[in-house]
Parts: structure tokens; C-alpha cells; sequence
């Protein structure tokens, strides 16, 4: 009877571990009539390789990285290796940073420790999640190993594609258009003419350091950039936006957004605070003021990419991916009236990362709008080829490289492996890169599911790699 393929990848597991160097012929005529599974031929035909070995193949480019556990046999050795390769490769502190992510114990007094007072309450235990690379990528001239922690067969896989392609194309470029986080109080006033009163106040640029001098009073770093109120009737909504150096800064600004609502109360006899939150923010919701305006990092991001490698790589033509792009991000976003929806799963990426690198899950609602473009561009001379220009806006990643859930081992291994874990040298430096890799990040997966689409390749490659028969 045919073995299933996982059966019998382990038992050549099992006997690579023995130091067998051969597989006898026989098994070489089951494979030449079907019964052993193709993923085995190389270790039925060859000699079972050392780990020194499989490295030095992985360091040479004579063996896929992807393909490890296909190559062994073994998911557990396949992993092993993928990390001692990533590690030598990259060096360093990020190369450390790698062999510090948990792989197969739990260090549960540590993980507990940390958690207990800061990331959870009622604590029943831990639900483990795969991390993934996606690498190595190159964003404004440097090679990334970029973490994803999901569930979802094909998307890792999918954003190493998009990332090969720009990587091979000379890399991505980024570009930090502005960097503020937001909290916006709802007020109550006496009246609609304190109200508008107010607005006028607060908005006028000369006020800007009497509010700063109450706002730095509770923080090291954040200190106020700009503030902007709507009102309705006699209620004003104060929108603050503030730096909050490499925190995300959710706490940071509450703090401090809190102190300056003390000195309006006293300004403004008989108004009242109704909520440190108006949703005006806005926070963890769809909002069209984040979209316009911004919230935590603004970042955008591009790339060019030759015809021969939109072709050897991602399978199709830059007039393919342009067509689609225009119809699925622009026309069909537009029908659906999405706000900050113009892109083809920029949450997907952005989610995936922030799992792996302890960032709040929830603020993918906001932190995921993106704007996709892609263009095809003509050959510059006649008979050339043409080429595909891509780029990503998003005008609201809210990230941070301290606090939260970056304390935690794990996930502080994981913003290691970027090189931006804790406080940068300069305030604010590491949270930016971080949203800067997200963003490139979301490009190259967007370029490689659209690549997929325009030629029909969405449910195959989801069926190979997300499918897998598991007796």
C-alpha cells in the first residue's frame, strides 16, 4: 500500500538520525513505481546529509531555503537549521536575537513573570503561534529577515515571493512622512460660543508651548505637536497628536493629554471632561481622520521591478498586474466605499508582523489602510521591456519597539531580529524603521497576491501550501 507522505518523511527522519548514508535500491524501485512519495527522491538517491552539510548548501545557494522540510524530512531538524543559518548569516546581535526565539520549550516562570501585572490577567496558559521569515529583504539598502507569526498557509511564502522580486529589482525605499500619535477628549462647555471659544485657542500655533509645558510635565519624551478640535453645539472634541519617541505611546499620551484637559478645566470655568477618548482619535476604528490626517506612523514605500523578473518570478506581466491592480484596489475599493481599503491585503502582512513582533493586534483596523498603486512602465527604448512600478502608502501604523508586549521574550527576539528592539539611540529611531519594514513588508505581499491573481494562481497555491495532507 502507498505510505502517506508524512509517515514515511518521518521514518527517513528517523533514519537520517542513525547516520545511515544510503537507502537501499529497493526503495529506489518503489519510487520508480509511485509508492514512495516524490518529496523523498533526493534522500532515497543520495547520501543523508550532515547539518554541517545541509548549512554549507544553504550558505552556497545550492539548496532552497524554503524547502528545508521537503529536503529532510524532518519539520523539527528543518527548523533547527533555517535558524543556525539565518543566525551565521545575519551576524550579530540580530543573528543572536534568532536563536533567542523560543522553539521548543517554554521557560514558563520567565513567560509568566513577565506577563503577570503587564499583558494579562486571569492567565489559564498560552496559545503557541509559527513564526516565519520573510528575507533576506532589502529596504533602503539593507537585508531584513522580517518575522510574521500566523496560521495562514501561503502568506509567508506569498511575501517572500513579492520580497525576492523587489529584492532582486535593487531593493525597496521608504520614506517616513510623519510621525504622531493621537488622542482626542470630548468636552462639554457652558456653551456653544466657549466651545468655538475654545477651538480658536487651542489651535492657534502661539498657544502650542503653554500646552507643551503641561504635557512634558508627565514624560521624557512625548512632547505635543499639533492639536485640532471639531465641534458640535456646545461639545468640542480636542484631537492631539504628540511624539512619543519609540513607544507606540497609547499611554504616554493619555498621560500627558490628560494634564493639558486639567489646565483647559481650570481656563474655562464650567466645563466639563466627558470621556478622555471621543473617538475622535481615533483608536482600534475605521476613520477617515486617520486616513487623511494620519496616526502613529505615516509611511510610504515603492519599488521597480524589470519585466524579466515580474516574469521569472511572479509569473505574470507588469500590464497584468497594473490592469488588475487599477480594478481591484481603485475601482473596486471605490464601489465598496472603503476608507483606506485601496489595496489587496495589506492586513494580512501588517497583522502577521505585529503577532510576532508585540505590537496590538487591534490597531490593524486603523494601521492596515493602504493605497496600493501599480504601474506599468513603457520600455524606454524600442523592442525593450517594460517594467512595473509598485508603491504603498499608510498613513497609520502604529508601532513601538518598547512597553507592552515587546518586553516579552519572544516577541523582543523577533523585533532583535529586525535590529530594532528597545529604545533606539536617537528617540524614536527604532519605532520608525519598525513601521518603515512594515510597510515594505505589506508591498511585497501585495505585489505577489496581485501577481497571483491576475493569472488564476490564488486557490492552487493555497491548496500546495495550505492544504497539506496530514495523516
Amino acid at each position: 500500500a502507498r505510505w502517506p507522505s508524512r509517515r514515511f518523511a518521518m521514518l527517513m527522519a528517523a533514519l537520517a538520525r542513525t547516520g545511515l548514508a544510503r537507502v537501499s535500491c529497493v526503495a529506489g524501485a518503489r519510487l520508480s513505481r509511485g509508492l514512495v512519495p516524490r518529496g523523498a527522491a533526493r534522500m532515497l538517491s543520495s547520501p543523508v546529509l550532515s547539518d554541517a552539510d545541509v548549512l554549507a548548501q544553504l550558505a552556497a545557494g545550492q539548496m532552497a531555503f524554503h524547502k528545508l522540510e521537503a529536503e529532510l524530512g524532518d519539520p523539527v531538524r528543518a527548523m533547527r537549521l533555517r535558524r543556525e543559518h539565518i543566525a551565521a548569516k545575519v551576524g550579530g546581535v540580530e543573528g543572536a536575537a534568532v536563536l533567542a526565539l523560543p522553539s521548543d520549550t517554554l521557560d514558563a516562570e520567565g513567560f509568566y513573570g513577565q506577563v503577570d501585572g503587564a499583558c494579562c490577567e486571569n492567565v489559564i496558559g498560552y496559545i503557541p503561534l509559527p513564526v516565519g521569515t520573510v528575507g533576506p529583504y532589502r529596504i533602503d539598502g539593507k537585508d531584513y529577515y522580517v518575522p510574521m507569526a500566523t496560521t495562514e498557509g501561503a502568506l509567508i511564502a506569498s511575501t517572500h515571493r513579492g520580497a525576492r522580486a523587489i529584492s532582486l529589482s535593487g531593493g525597496a525605499t521608504t520614506e517616513l512622512l510623519a510621525d504622531g500619535m493621537t488622542r482626542a477628549p470630548a468636552l462639554c462647555m457652558p456653551s456653544l460660543k466657549e466651545a468655538a471659544e475654545l477651538k480658536r485657542w487651542l489651535e492657534n500655533p502661539a498657544s502650542l508651548d503653554e500646552l507643551n509645558e503641561a504635557f512634558k510635565s508627565t514624560s521624557r519624551f512625548g512632547r505635543l505637536l499639533a492639536v485640532k478640535v471639531g465641534v458640535a453645539g456646545k461639545y468640542a472634541h480636542v484631537r492631539f497628536k504628540c511624539f512619543t519617541g519609540d513607544a507606540m505611546g497609547m499611554n504616554m499620551v493619555s498621560k500627558g493629554v490628560n494634564k493639558v484637559v486639567e489646565a483647559i478645566l481650570a481656563k474655562y470655568p464650567g466645563s466639563e471632561l466627558l470621556g478622555l477618548s471621543g473617538n475622535m482619535c481615533t483608536d482600534k476604528k475605521p476613520s477617515a481622520i486617520n486616513w487623511i490626517d494620519g496616526r502613529g506612523k505615516s509611511v510610504a514605500c515603492e519599488a521597480i521591478i524589470p519585466g524579466s523578473l515580474v516574469a521569472s518570478v511572479l509569473k505574470t506581466t507588469p500590464a497584468a498586474i497594473h490592469r488588475l491592480s487599477t480594478h481591484k484596489n481603485l475601482v473596486g475599493s471605490a464601489l465598496a466605499g472603503s476608507i483606506g481599503g485601496q489595496n489587496a491585503h495589506a492586513s494580512n502582512i501588517l497583522t502577521a508582523i505585529f503577532l510576532a513582533a508585540g505590537q496590538d493586534p487591534a490597531q490593524n483596523v486603523e494601521s492596515s489602510t493602504c493605497l496600493t498603486l501599480c504601474e506599468e512602465i513603457p520600455p524606454s527604448t524600442p523592442g525593450g521591456e517594460s517594467s512595473l512600478y509598485v508603491s504603498c502608502m499608510m498613513p497609520s501604523i502604529e508601532v513601538g519597539t518598547v512597553g507592552g508586549g515587546t518586553a516579552l521574550h519572544a516577541q523582543k527576539a523577533c523585533l532583535g531580529l529586525m535590529g530594532v528592539a528597545g529604545a533606539g539611540e536617537t528617540p524614536g529611531a527604532n519605532s520608525q524603521q519598525l513601521a518603515k519594514i512594515v510597510c515594505a513588508s505589506v508591498m511585497a505581499g501585495e505585489l505577489s497576491l496581485l501577481a497571483a491573481l491576475s493569472v488564476n494562481h490564488l486557490v492552487s497555491a493555497h491548496m500546495a501550501l495550505g492544504r497539506r495532507d496530514r495523516k
